[in-house]
C-alpha cells in the first residue's frame, strides 16, 4: 500500500510553496542533526562532575536539555531506524543489526527524506543509519552519504591493532599522539565543516538538513593521547552498583559479549580492576574527543552566520553500561542503556539553558522537527512533538516512555522473548513475553529514589505492588502482529 506521503505531485507542490515562502518572507529554518553513538548521560551539562565536554555544554546553555529521554531499543540499528522513520521497532519489524526497514516497511519515508521532499537539501556525514554498507539509505539524501561506514581497523592507529583486518576486533582501548583527523570522527567533522562553508556560500541558498554522526564513544575506546591525558588524574569512581539487581530474571542480563570480543579482554570471568579503570577512562576520553569534533562543527555554524537560522539537535542512539551491574555495553532494558542525552537548541531560544524532566522518546524527534520547521507532520508517525516542553520546560510530563529488547541477543530468525518496558517518573515495569505471543514468562518492577536512577531490587513478586503493576501493565502495547524479520 502506497503512503500518501510519497505522492510526487503533492510533494512537488509543497516543495515549491516552501521555496516561494522562503523568497518572500522569513526563510525556513535549517536543521543540524548531530548523532552520537553509545553516549550515556556522562556529560558536564547533565551533571557529571568529571566529564570534560565544554562544547556540548555550551550548546546546552543556549538550548534545552531533555533529561529523561529514552531510546526505543538499546542497540544502534533498531534505535536509529525507529527514530529516522518515526515508527516503533515492532511496527518496523526491525529488532536486530542486519534488517533494513526497506525490506520490512518499504513505503516508510525517513526524516531526512521527508525534509528533502519539502524542498530541503539533505546531506549526511558519518554514522546516521547503522553504518555498515548494506544499511545505507540513498533515498534519504540529496547526495551520497559520506563516511557512513568505519572498518574496525580504521578505529586504530597502531599497526598491531590494524593488522587483524577490517572486520576483526583488536584492543578495546588505544591512545597515541596523533592529529584528530587521523581518526574517522575527525574526518567526519572536517567534512561537515566544509559542507557548512559551501552551504553558506551558495548563490541560491536552499534550506538544509545536515546530519552529522560521530562513532565515539562506541567501542573500541580510541582517541588521541591528549584526550586520555585529560583524565590521567581524574577521580573516576568504580562502577556503582557493581552487582546486578536483586531477583532480576536471567533474561534481563547478559554476558557483556560485545566487550569480550576484543582481543585484550577476557572471554569469560571477571574483569580486573586495572581493566575496569582503563575502560572507564577510555570511555571518558572518547567522549571528550567527540565533544571536540562537535565543537568544530558548531564553530563553523557560528562563523558562517548559519546559526542564526538553524535548529541544532544532539542525541545519542542508546546508553551504555560501564561495569554497573557487572555489565558492559548496551542491550538491556535498564536505565543506563535506555536513557540518552537530548539537546534541542532553537535560534534565539527563549528558555536557553533550561532543563525539562518530562518523559520523552527518541521517536519524538521526527514530529518535533517537522513541527518546528513549519512542515505538515505525517499522520503515520508514532511519536509526538516535543514543542510543549520547548515552549514551557516545566510543563507536566506524559505518563510514560517505552522501550523493548529481545532475548537472546544476537538471535537468528526470531528471538525467544521480547522484553517490553514502561518507564514512569518513579518506576520501571518490564514484561518478558514469548515473542509474538501474550504469554508473560517474567516480570520486573523497580522503584527509583529521587536522583538515584538505577535499579536495585526487583519488586515484582511482592504482593503489595500488585495493583501498581496492573496499572503499569495496562500502559504497555498489546501483543504485536509483527512477524520475524526477513534477515537473521
Amino acid at each position: 500500500m502506497r503512503s500518501r506521503f510519497t505522492t510526487r505531485p503533492r510533494t512537488a507542490l509543497l516543495a515549491a510553496l516552501l521555496l516561494v515562502v522562503s523568497a518572500v518572507g522569513a526563510p525556513p529554518p535549517n536543521v543540524l542533526f548531530i548523532a552520537i553513538d553509545d553516549l550515556r548521560m556522562n556529560l558536564g551539562c547533565f551533571g557529571d562532575p568529571v566529564a570534560l565536554t565544554p562544547n556540548i555544554d555550551r550548546l546546552a546553555a543556549r538550548g534545552i536539555r531533555f533529561s529523561r529521554t529514552y531510546c526505543q531499543q538499546a542497540v544502534c540499528n533498531p534505535s536509529r531506524q525507529s527514530l529516522l522513520t518515526g515508527r516503533r521497532p515492532d511496527t518496523l519489524r526491525v529488532w536486530n543489526l542486519t534488517t533494513h526497514f526497506r525490506s520490512t516497511l518499504p513505503e516508510a519515508v525517513t526524516l531526512p527524506a521527508y525534509f528533502k521532499q519539502q524542498g530541503y537539501f539533505a546531506q549526511s556525514f558519518g554514522k546516521i543509519f547503522h553504518g555498515e554498507p548494506p544499511m545505507a539509505d540513498p533515498p534519504s539524501w540529496s547526495v551520497p552519504e559520506q563516511f557512513e561506514y568505519v572498518a574496525k581497523r580504521d578505529d586504530y592507529q597502531l599497526e598491531e591493532n590494524r593488522r587483524p583486518g577490517a572486520t576483526q576486533k583488536a584492543a578495546a582501548t588505544e591512545f597515541v599522539d596523533a592529529p584528530d583527523d587521523n581518526y574517522p570522527d575527525g574526518r567526519v567533522a572536517a567534512g561537515a565543516v566544509a559542507a557548512l562553508g559551501r552551504l553558506a556560500a551558495a548563490e541560491r541558498p536552499q534550506p538544509f538538513f545536515l546530519a552529522v554522526g560521530f562513532m565515539k564513544p562506541h567501542l573500541p575506546f580510541t582517541a588521541p593521547k591528549r584526550y586520555w591525558d585529560l583524565y590521567e588524574h581524574a577521580p573516576l569512581p568504580p562502577p556503582e552498583p557493581a552487582a546486578a539487581p536483586t531477583d532480576a530474571p536471567p533474561a534481563a542480563l547478559h554476558k557483556s559479549t560485545e566487550l569480550r570480543g576484543y582481543s585484550d579482554m577476557p572471554r569469560q570471568g571477571a574483569f580486573t580492576a586495572e581493566q575496569i579503570a582503563r575502560l572507564r577512562r577510555g570511555y571518558y576520553a572518547a567522549t571528550s574527543f567527540t565533544d571536540a569534533q562537535i565543537g568544530r562543527v558548531l564553530a563553523e555554524l557560528e562563523r558562517t552566520g548559519l546559526a542564526r537560522n538553524t535548529i541544532v539537535v544532539l542525541w545519542s542512539d542508546n546508553g551504555f553500561h560501564l561495569g554497573e551491574f557487572g555489565l558492559w555495553a548496551k542491550t538491556t532494558n535498564y536505565e543506563n542503556d535506555t536513557r540518552v542525552p537530548l539537546i534541542i537548541a532553537r535560534p534565539a531560544e527563549p528558555h536557553a539553558g533550561a532543563t525539562t524532566t518530562a518523559l520523552t522518546e527518541l521517536l519524538d524527534l521526527y514530529p518535533t522537527l517537522t513541527d518546528l520547521c513549519g512542515l505538515p507532520t505525517p499522520a503515520v508517525l508514532e511519536g509526538r512533538s516535543l514543542r510543549p516542553w520547548l515552549d514551557a520546560p516545566t510543563a507536566p510530563s506524559r505518563p510514560a516512555a517505552f522501550s523493548q529488547f529481545p532475548r537472546p541477543w544476537v538471535y537468528r530468525g526470531k528471538p525467544d522473548l521480547m522484553g517490553y518496558t514502561v518507564r514512569t517518573a518513579t518506576h520501571r515495569y518490564v514484561e518478558w513475553r514469548r515473542f509474538g505471543a501474550a504469554e508473560v514468562v517474567a516480570r520486573e518492577l523497580y522503584a527509583y529514589d529521587g536522583d538515584r536512577l538505577y535499579e536495585t531490587t526487583n519488586l515484582a513478586a511482592r504482593p503489595e505492588h500488585a495493583s501498581l503493576m496492573g496499572q503499569l501493565a495496562a500502559l504497555l502495547p498489546p501483543v504485536p502482529l509483527a512477524q520475524p524479520s526477513s534477515k537473521p
